[in-house]
């Protein structure tokens, strides 16, 4: 059965949608600095085709649509952008409502708080050249015509106003005359009238009543879970799912840590030890590695509030009596790899087991701790329990029942303690108590962000192929539990049905290893690697706006008149224009144009505020320049079109609403043709620093699990042992065997090294690629030139996806850098796309290339 999602995709394609424009008041107002995931833009995207576009199945007035989003992925900054959104088409009335009160306070902070870390818009929000505010209200007769104004209620709350009116509180008659946006988060909460068939009287028949009470009403639902298991839900959702992005995408796509279940034979207190050592262990790496951390543990108690403030109680005197003894016998004990590896390391940087109880001693004191049981605790605590990886924020560790399952934003959580034992399961299905568990976990894995260099992504997963490196410990959260077969059989169901774990029982570990007779060669200890990182845009040869692509000299501007014209509804016939009604234009020069208007327009937008400016234009010296020089401003004009009569008068507000349409315009250019980053000119590093031996993981069964030994382990061309490639790798590597003799004749050091993950490049809008192969080979001639070949073998169904990365290679295949070190000189190129279809225009490429 499709839904609304599918309906889309098969009307208008993947690249239809992909070429949706977002608008700038969408971009532009969202957080400073928020770099758009490629599948936040898609939910953007498609919302705007849905509203755009006639298709067959166009959800009906008034619209309900939902977004099916994994926990984690960011559905409130959804909803922010697509408040903003609204407003621009004349929505300004916004109801927000959900079933907890901290989730209430936790979104309120986000929407209202601009000082708040969370808070999803920029400091200034201007949509149309109009300041726009964020007001919250009571009801909606406390609305403006102006501003963004949002009402936050519980569902619960909001049933019960509606039943039982009073004063200030919103009633049915509030809905009927203004047009409303329902935002309903954790939606499926709301369904239960559905789900039963009873909805008479429900909350759903509340939301329900709302939402039909004017037909431009719009209801947006946000959710991470859908019951795919009941027909009526369903059916219910069937032409409403506008997106999906489920955690298993939202993994794959490298957006949350990955889980590992640790369990051992040890008590509840050797549990928590151990997981304090691996706490410590995480903060020093991170510390060493200039990554700011501040790693918290969860203690988890099975089902009563007494229990988990008795967890409390015993972990305060554990910590009081924290001893090197207690440290030791962990260290003696523990079996846990990581474990050992974190005792490794301490004792590598010389921190004695005295020294690791004191630090551990000192992070974990009465006031770093939290309880988080009841609602009380919940919604007094909800700033401190969302803020969790501010600088100020001290909580190092939480003591939850269940009130975390839900709402609950945190990324520097890295350990779940599960204080008891059992199981609830039955016929080896997770029971209710371990779905619930696993949705914790579901919420722990939110990646905390960090980069080594400029040209990392923060925000994914960077060691997934490079599971021996230490930091890789900074990408995982660990579930520490009794040992208990059944019950951790229940929980990795629960976990791989969710999407968010991947069973280790289906990947198998390979070691890829350089060969010794390579690492032997002049080439290994001397040879250099050349690549590129991704930097920070420079505007510094910036010095007009035909530098940035803005092109138009004038911009049309039709000004308002009552000029109208009437005609026969059946005979073809019409009023004759008199020549008053003639329209013409008139160009007007920016110059002539009244300099306290201009000013105020770019007053009204903070594009072109002075310092906004200086980034995109640092030549100009004063908003006067800017304002004046011809290379800016002061070359354009602006046609205004009406009667004769209107030309003559043309006002100080038609000034301005040119001048800002003019401006937006030119905002849109300038955004459109630049890039926060781009790629660096190449720099150099030995190869024997950046190609190594390493431990890869691959699917057992699967194309990658054969390493194609019996082809590249004894080749001296192919520098590793083994070649865990997709089967077009493969494709690619026989071809070069073939061709290694004919290459031999021309080339001596011919080197093919697969790149697993080690060296980037970055094109000029700073957008990464990892080259499959890279071939080196110096000519048999005196000039000693060495060629360095960036090389992609592509499956046919994702050449056209990845286009840009194949004309990145054809970039750089023209520009043949060339970079002379001492007596060497490099040559770095590239190949178009290998693929198996079209070898020998393939080969053809590399022989050109060569």
């Amino acid at each position: 059965m499709a839904f609304l999602y599918d309906t889309l995709l098969q009307e208008f394609g993947k690249r239809a949608i992909a070429q949706v424009t977002v608008p700038s008041h969408v971009t532009d107002n969202l957080m400073s600095g928020f770099a758009q995931r490629p599948y936040q833009i898609e939910a953007f995207q498609r919302f705007i085709l849905c509203e755009s576009e006639d298709f067959e199945g166009k959800p009906k007035r008034p619209v309900h649509l939902l977004y099916n989003m994994a926990t984690g992925s960011g559905k409130t900054l959804i909803m922010a952008g697509l408040m903003l959104h609204l407003y621009s088409k004349g929505y300004r009335n916004f109801l927000f409502f959900v079933n907890s009160n901290n989730i209430i306070q936790k979104t309120r902070d986000n929407f209202l708080n601009p000082n708040a870390s969370k808070y999803l818009f920029n400091s200034k929000i201007v949509i149309g050249a109009k300041h726009v505010l964020i007001k919250e209200v009571d009801n909606f007769d406390e609305a403006d015509d102006r501003n963004i104004n949002v009402k936050f209620t519980t569902i619960q709350q909001l049933h019960i106003d509606l039943s039982n009116t009073k004063e200030n509180s919103v009633t049915f008659e509030d809905f009927e005359e203004k047009k409303l946006v329902l935002l309903a988060d954790e939606a499926h909460h709301l369904v239960a009238g559905t789900k039963s068939g009873k909805l008479f009287g429900s909350w759903e028949d509340t939301v329900k009543k709302i939402h039909d009470a004017n037909l431009e009403n719009i209801l947006l639902e946000f959710t991470a879970t859908i019951d795919t298991n009941t027909a009526t839900l369903v059916n219910h959702y069937q032409d409403k799912v506008l997106f999906k992005y489920n955690l298993a995408e939202f993994r794959n796509d490298k957006y949350s840590k990955e889980i590992n279940l640790i369990r051992s034979l040890f008590d509840e207190q050797d549990r928590t030890i151990q997981a304090l050592i691996l706490n410590l262990y995480r903060q020093e790496l991170a510390t060493l590695n200039n990554i700011n951390l501040k790693p918290v543990i969860l203690f988890k108690a099975k089902a009563t509030i007494k229990e988990s403030e008795r967890n409390k109680e015993n972990f305060h005197k554990l910590i009081d009596n924290f001893s090197a003894g207690l440290v030791e016998k962990v260290r003696k004990t523990s079996t846990v790899p990581v474990v050992q590896k974190a005792f490794r390391f301490f004792e590598a940087n010389e921190i004695s087991a005295d020294v690791i109880a004191k630090r551990i001693q000192a992070n974990f004191k009465f006031e770093n701790c939290l309880s988080a049981n009841n609602d009380a605790e919940a919604e007094q605590n909800q700033i401190l329990l969302n803020t969790l990886e501010d600088e100020n924020n001290p909580i190092r560790a939480v003591f939850a029942v269940q009130k975390l399952n839900e709402g609950w934003d945190v990324l520097n959580l890295f350990d779940i303690v599960r204080l008891y034992e059992g199981r609830d399961g039955k016929e080896g299905k997770p029971g209710k108590a371990t779905l619930a568990e696993a949705q914790l976990i579901g919420r722990g894995a939110r990646y905390y962000p960090f980069s080594l260099d400029e040209g990392q992504d923060r925000f994914t997963r960077k060691f997934d192929e490079d599971i021996s490196n230490d930091l890789k410990v900074l990408e995982e959260l660990y579930y520490h539990t009794k040992e208990d077969s059944r019950y951790i059989s229940e929980l990795k169901k629960a976990l791989v049905d969710s999407g968010i774990y991947e069973d280790d029982e289906n990947l198998v570990s390979k070691q890829l290893t350089l060969k010794l007779d390579f690492k032997a060669t002049g080439f290994y200890r001397d040879g250099q690697v050349f690549f590129n990182k991704k930097v920070p845009k420079s505007f510094d040869n910036i010095k007009s706006f035909a530098d940035l692509g803005v092109k138009k000299t004038n911009y049309l501007h039709v000004l308002s008149s009552g000029v109208g014209r009437m005609s026969s509804a059946f005979f073809e016939m019409e009023l004759t224009r008199s020549n008053d009604e003639i329209i013409k234009t008139r160009d007007v020069k920016l110059t002539e144009i009244p300099s306290n208007i201009i000013r105020f327009a770019l007053s009204q937008n903070p594009f072109f505020y002075f310092d906004s400016l200086t980034r995109y234009f640092p030549g100009i010296s004063s908003l006067g320049t800017f304002v004046e020089s011809t290379n800016y401003l002061g070359a354009l004009q602006i046609t205004f079109s009406g009667t004769a009569s209107r030309l003559e008068e043309i006002n100080h507000l038609d000034y301005l609403q040119a001048m800002n349409a003019l401006l937006q315009s030119i905002e849109s250019d300038i955004k459109s043709n630049s890039t926060e980053y781009e790629g660096s000119d190449f720099i150099k590093k030995p190869v024997h620093e950046v190609f190594r031996d390493k431990e890869i993981k691959v699917y057992k069964g699967s194309e990658r699990a054969d390493g194609q030994e019996a082809l590249v382990a004894q080749e001296p061309w192919y520098v590793y042992n083994a070649n865990y490639g997709t089967s077009e790798e493969k494709k690619f590597v026989e071809l070069f065997s073939r061709r290694f003799n004919s290459l031999n004749q021309k080339f001596e050091n011919i080197y093919l090294i697969r790149n697993e993950r080690e060296v980037k490049i970055f094109d000029k809008l700073g957008r990464a690629f990892e080259p499959d192969f890279l071939l080196f080979c110096k000519q048999r001639k005196k000039e000693h030139i060495t060629f360095q070949v960036f090389i992609e073998p592509k499956g046919t169904h994702l050449v056209g996806h990845d286009k840009w990365k194949e004309d990145f290679l054809r970039e750089v295949s023209e520009e043949k850098k060339t970079i002379k070190i001492n007596m060497d000189t490099y040559l770095i190129t590239a190949v178009p796309f290998y693929n198996y279809s079209n070898e020998n225009v393939f080969s053809t490429s590399l022989d050109d290339v060569l």
